[in-house]
């Protein structure tokens, strides 16, 4: 992990960069006396988590994290513990170190940041799967797409099976071909799309996802094996 310093007493600096060089797995990218001096810093570069004191020359520390556009996770640090609950108010801080602070203490709230940088990957995960929300029985299911397994078509109807629902509704597999991304997605059957990296094993004309068994059309199965990397 890497992290910066926004702290303008120099002995209090000294303390957390001491602190820092026992932990072989946090970098430290700088440290600064004002938050000026940082917010320029962090217009061109990123860090997991910063160490922040709440009274600073220029601006406060609570305000200055409310200036910066998807703000790291922020361990805050000062003499003044009146501030903890201001202060814990604002998402992305994990922590608030008074001064002075054992390393106890301090490996705490180091613990602490990277449960927040592993919450924020799984996050970020998610939003970068495509989203939907689908009106079935007036009620707008969240669907994400990357965890659909399968559709299947019978008349007018389409059920989406994903990893944890079932959801069925008035709608054509053509206007799902049509949206779902061509990289993972691939029509095997006049009635079934799936996602092919949810394919467990094929024999013969027969697709295995999870417990389900699913045909596979004669003039889709080339297509298949080709997409499928199967020679």
């Amino acid at each position: 992990m890497t992290c910066i310093i926004i702290e303008d007493e120099i002995p209090a600096q000294n303390i957390l960069k001491n602190f820092l060089r026992k932990l072989p797995n946090v970098e430290l990218k700088g440290a600064f006396q004002s938050a000026t001096e940082a917010r320029s810093f962090l217009k061109n570069e990123t860090v997991d988590f910063v160490f922040l004191d709440v009274n600073l020359p220029d601006i406060s520390g609570i305000d200055f994290i409310k200036t910066i556009k998807n703000p790291p996770a922020i361990i805050m640090t000062t003499a003044y513990p009146d501030y903890a609950a201001e202060s814990f108010s604002l998402e992305t801080i994990v922590d608030y170190l008074v001064k002075p602070f054992s390393f106890d203490r301090f490996l705490k709230a180091i613990n602490k940041t990277e449960k927040f940088s592993d919450k924020s990957q799984n996050t970020s995960e998610e939003t970068n799967s495509e989203i939907l929300f689908l009106n079935v029985d007036k009620t707008h299911h969240k669907v994400i797409v990357d965890d659909i397994l399968f559709l299947e078509s019978d008349r007018n109807y389409i059920t989406i099976v994903t990893r944890t629902q079932k959801l069925s509704y008035i709608d054509s597999l053509k206007s799902w071909v049509e949206k779902l991304p061509e990289t993972n997605f691939i029509q095997i059957h006049k009635s079934f799309i799936i996602n092919s990296n949810c394919v467990d094993k094929i024999a013969g004309n027969i697709i295995y996802i999870g417990s389900n068994k699913l045909p596979i059309g004669r003039s889709f199965k080339q297509e298949l094996l080709k997409r499928l990397k199967i020679t």
